[in-house]
Parts: C-alpha cells; structure tokens; sequence
C-alpha cells in the first residue's frame, strides 16, 4: 500500500478500487472537524415570494402585497432578485397592528 498522504493528495479517478476502500476507512478517522459555534437560537429563513407565501399560509399575489406593503421590511434581505426573510422576525412584524381603522 501506498502513503496515506499520497493518496490523499492524488486524484479519485486515478486509485485503484483497493486505494479507494483504504483511504475511505482510514481518512476517516484522520480528520477533525472544525468546531463550530453554538448559537442558542437558530435563525430560519424562507426564500422568495413562494417563502413567504407559505410563512403565511396565503397565495402568491397575497404574499407579494405583503412584501410590497412594506410591513415586514427589516425581515427582509434582498440582494438583486434574490429574497431571503427571517423567519421569526417577520411574524413578529407581521402580529403588530399599525395605523388601520379605528
């Protein structure tokens, strides 16, 4: 058998199915995993106009009348066409009554 570092640095296409088996059993254990932060909430997002149409459980036009109002704003990141809400943020925003009838 070969080096393990050789064959971490050589190609997959180019082992053998007996280099293939080796590496994957024993690669394995020889890398670690970065740790990664913890964060005690979570933050979900949805995409789109589709996201948010079922955030809210309503059509496609209703969901662009809500982005378009205005209301859920700051929940909202928009980069060219791409839409991405936060979650939590924006049913916040949405439960709060502003201005309306009285």
């Amino acid at each position: 058998m070969t080096n393990l570092q050789e064959l971490l640095s050589k190609p997959v296409w180019q082992m053998t199915g007996e280099e293939f088996i080796f590496l994957s059993k024993h690669a394995s254990h020889q890398t670690e995993t970065q740790p990664q932060p913890v964060t005690d909430a979570e933050r979900k997002y949805v995409y789109g106009i589709l996201g948010i149409a079922k955030l809210f459980g309503c059509s496609l036009p209703t969901a662009h009348r809500i982005k378009k109002s205005g209301k859920i704003d700051k929940a909202i990141t928009q980069i060219g066409r791409k839409i991405i809400v936060d979650v939590e943020l924006a049913l916040e925003l949405a439960g709060k009554k502003t201005g309306g009838r009285k």
